[in-house]
């Protein structure tokens, strides 16, 4: 089984990898397909565009900008490529067009208010992130359709696609690797008859596919955007969009610490750096998919830490990261990250334990403790939920993620004390995620019918 590090961490824009960056590049897709269509098919003269959403989608999708997002990619718009300009401008110029035109001049109307429909009834029954694309001619004759699945980490597939994929990605064979492990005890036992660590079988197999120098740029890409995200959010005032009203909080909490560092501990530091980039995603900007949006200020709050107060190197950054990958590439293989499809201990859990075994790895553990401080992370977020107040990536999203990193320094920090003997296995802990996941009720799963989302007293 192999997943490659710099498919499971993507730069794009928030507030949401499933609901936001997925739909996107959906719309984007069938854009595409739309042009190859009518470039070869007689059609009539009038056309028309809809897209249907469908499932959690269609519940909490006006928080998490989906219908934003199915506009900019029905105009060829990419996350990564939107992650540096202003946003909001362009989406404000492209929701008041009523059409746009083909590449051979052809008229499509597309009315996005009244075009993008959220459907409450029953999702499809294949995923609950579904969108049904349509072209349609003056008639309403449907003339082309296609049903896309957003399945997590920005992710999409295909209605054709998705019964054959047994993990919100899809996985390449595995023959495609030298070090094909597909399990958390196939990794400790290549690890243990190679004599690699973890870090190396990944990069083993990631420079199967590109050179050294690719895979070291796309890495240190990756950081520089974290990093980015993460040093904006910590210097940016004002109240996030949506509706809430809530307060950035990252900036005050950061100037605190910096003002008295004597009263200040790893807790302090790591919510304020967690906190700086989900409120830098719950306003649109740019953030990093680690391995979700709602759960993208773990993994750079750690990392962000563990640079500045511990001095690592850039190396060992590079490192950190091919493990996280590779113990998150075995949760999406294994179960899914998906909070429409698990709740949230798929996201912030997932991203957690990533984390973990990072700080693991860079501390000198072994491959044993670098499974150990996984596990340890992931099972004190299982049975977590999906819960969004107003469904926007926000309540209780922003400060879950503060909590999600000191869990996963608290775990690498007990795997590392001990000898990475322990009781439940990483494998155990992601089937019982999985299993969790899939006997929670669909309240509790991004629908924001349920849970805290619906526990506001109104004054």
């Amino acid at each position: 089984m192999f997943i490659s590090t710099l498919d499971l961490f993507k730069i794009g824009i928030g507030p949401s990898s499933s609901h936001t960056m997925g739909p996107m590049v959906a719309a984007k897709n069938f854009r595409d397909l739309l042009e190859n269509f009518i470039s070869n098919n007689t059609v009539s003269d009038f056309l028309h565009v809809r897209c249907t959403l469908r499932g959690s989608l269609a519940f909490t999708g006006k928080g998490h900008a989906t219908d934003r997002a199915v506009t900019l990619g029905m105009y060829r718009h990419t996350p990564q490529a939107l992650a540096k300009i202003d946003v909001n401008t362009l989406f404000q110029e492209l929701w008041q067009q009523n059409s746009f035109y083909t590449d051979n001049d052809r008229l499509i109307h597309f009315k996005p208010i009244e075009d993008i429909v959220f459907d409450r009834s029953d999702p499809l029954p294949e995923h609950p992130n579904g969108m049904i694309f349509q072209l349609l001619d003056g008639t309403g004759k449907t003339l082309l359709s296609e049903t896309y699945f957003s399945i997590g980490g920005g992710f999409i597939s295909t209605i054709a696609e998705i019964g054959q994929i047994v993990a919100p990605l899809k996985i390449e064979p595995v023959q495609s690797c030298g070090f094909p492990f597909e399990s958390a005890n196939q990794m400790m036992k290549m690890s243990l008859d190679s004599k690699y660590s973890v870090s190396s079988m990944k990069r083993s197999n990631e420079q199967e596919r590109m050179s050294e120098i690719e895979l070291n740029q796309g890495l240190d890409a990756i950081w520089d955007a974290m990093r980015t995200c993460l040093e904006k959010g910590l210097i940016t005032e004002g109240r996030l969009p949506g509706g809430l009203n809530i307060k950035r909080r990252a900036v005050a909490l950061y100037q605190q610490l910096q003002n008295q560092p004597d009263k200040a501990n790893m807790n302090d530091w790591l919510c304020a750096y967690a906190m700086a980039v989900n409120e830098e995603n719950a306003a649109g900007h740019m953030v990093v998919t680690a391995p979700t949006n709602g759960a993208a200020g773990v993994i750079p709050a750690v990392i962000y830490y563990l640079v500045k107060h511990e001095g690592i190197t850039l190396e060992q950054v590079r490192d950190f990261l091919l493990v996280a990958g590779a113990i998150g590439g075995l949760i999406k293989h294994n179960s899914s990250i998906s909070g429409a499809e698990v709740g949230c201990q798929g996201e912030v859990g997932s991203a957690s334990a990533m984390a973990a075994a990072g700080i693991c790895a860079v501390k000198g553990g072994s491959t044993e403790q670098i499974e150990n401080a996984a596990e340890i992370a992931l099972e004190h977020h299982l049975g977590m939920t999906c819960d969004p107040v107003g469904s926007l990536v926000q309540v209780p999203c922003i400060e879950r993620n503060g909590f999600g990193a000191i869990k996963a320094y608290t775990a690498a920090s007990l795997a590392i004390r001990g000898d990475g003997q322990h009781f439940m296995s990483l494998d155990n802990c992601i089937a019982a995620m999985k299993q969790t996941g899939l006997e929670m009720s669909v309240k509790y799963k991004e629908t924001s019918l349920g849970g805290l989302a619906v526990s506001i007293t109104e004054c």
